[in-house]
């Protein structure tokens, strides 16, 4: 991806902001879709391979909708996420409940809904048995500790709060049998935002090995693994995305080799991607208020972290357009800044753009993964709006942005 594209003229760009105030961010339907029918293409050599779009990183029903259009399913974390999927009719095996430190509630509402739990500790087994009954179908996640790398986003594995180690595995899966279990799943999520296809075949084949273990030492089928998700997005001019094609042979051999050859053969697979579904097709949309010129150069936008904190919280790159000035030379270091009280409320430092005038419109790529989805009400900011872009290129709202009304909705003012 040499360049970052809009899929927006801006003409086009300027007819939506008169209909919609800015910030908001948009979601471009025909690049979802598209890409949703390029990963299901790459491993429609799998029977029964499922996509568990992780609605964490969109949770709008539109987007999740969509997902379920293109034959996906849905991981959840939560209780308003299984609510979610519930409102749209999607329920069963097509969702993935995969949480930690779960409230007793939660595993009660995914249980009463059919989804496959994915337990992230040894001792939710017996937690889940007091307070919603086993199911027939467990899923256990993996933390290989430091058989494997991880990085920044998600931390090192032994470092990490997730999932069971090996040995705990093991005896997790005994248990489970003993106590009428009669399904088992299998389920890493190690990376976030990896790019390197060669560390996701690796995570294939780690997982595929233990499954042979957990065969032979336990006694048990592992029906699915769930490869997890953490594929990487382009997010900087010049990187390369994951090609889904690469990756499903990628997978498909080791799966000959790890699974077909041992006899192991069907081992359905699955993925929960979020970010690499939906992240480059989102933008965060924002209007210039004011230029302030000190020991830096800075550009105060109409967006806060509020709208996108992953700068703020991972340092993360997002490319940055500056509406109408896309051949101009990048000739101006910035600081592009938000209105919170706090100092790290940037979305790029000291970086190189055209010179920007009060009132440009300035577009933040890739958010459509993990940027509304991550939004807060800190210094009494309003969550922005959501808006659609169909495949005919009309545009619609699918959350409307918040109100005063609706912040404080929650708070029992004292009588005056």
């Amino acid at each position: 991806m040499p360049d970052k594209l809009l899929p927006f003229t801006r003409s086009k760009l300027e007819e939506i902001v008169r209909a919609y105030p800015t910030p908001f961010h948009i979601y471009d339907e025909k690049g979802i879709r598209a890409n949703a029918r390029a990963l299901k293409s790459a491993f429609s050599w799998a029977e029964g391979f499922c996509e568990y779009f992780a609605v964490k990183a969109c949770p709008n029903p539109h987007i999740v909708r969509i997902m379920m259009e293109e034959g996906f399913g849905a991981d959840c974390s939560s209780m308003a996420e299984l609510v979610l999927c519930e409102k749209l009719g999607l329920t069963g095996e097509r969702i993935m409940f995969t949480s930690n430190d779960t409230p007793s509630a939660e595993y009660v509402k995914a249980k009463k809904l059919g989804a496959i739990i994915n337990l992230d500790d040894i001792t939710h087994i017996d937690f889940l048995q007091k307070h919603a009954g086993l199911p027939d179908l467990l899923s256990f996640r993996y933390n290989p500790g430091r058989l494997r790398e991880g990085n920044a986003i998600i931390g090192t594995p032994e470092q990490a709060k997730y999932g069971f180690t090996r040995e705990q595995l093991m005896t997790g899966y005994a248990i489970a049998r003993d106590k009428g279990v009669k399904r088992f799943g299998l389920h890493a999520m190690i990376a976030s935002n990896e790019l390197s296809l060669d560390y996701h075949l690796e995570t294939a084949r780690l997982l595929f090995d233990l499954v042979a273990e957990i065969t032979r030492e336990v006694g048990i089928r592992i029906e699915f693994v769930n490869l997890g998700g953490g594929f990487g997005i382009p997010y900087k001019p010049g990187q390369a995305a994951i090609d889904w094609q690469a990756l499903g042979k990628g997978v498909r051999d080791v799966y000959d080799e790890k699974v077909r050859a041992r006899g192991l053969h069907p081992l359905r697979l699955c993925m929960e991607s979020g970010r690499a579904i939906m992240g480059p097709y989102g933008w965060l949309v924002t209007r210039v208020l004011h230029l302030k010129h000190t020991y830096k150069d800075f550009v105060g936008v109409d967006a806060c972290m509020a709208n996108l904190m992953r700068p703020a919280i991972y340092g993360a790159y997002h490319h940055i357009t500056v509406v109408g000035k896309d051949t101009a030379p990048a000739d101006h270091a910035y600081d592009v800044t938000g209105s919170l009280c706090e100092n790290n409320d940037k979305f790029a430092i000291d970086r190189m753009l055209p010179r920007i005038d009060e009132g440009d419109l300035v577009v933040i790529h890739d958010t459509g993964a993990h940027g509304h989805a991550m939004g807060f009400n800190y210094n009494g900011k309003l969550r922005s709006a959501e808006l659609l872009l169909a495949p005919d290129g009309s545009v619609r709202q699918i959350r409307r942005a918040e109100t005063i009304d609706d912040y404080f909705a929650t708070v029992e003012f004292p009588r005056v």
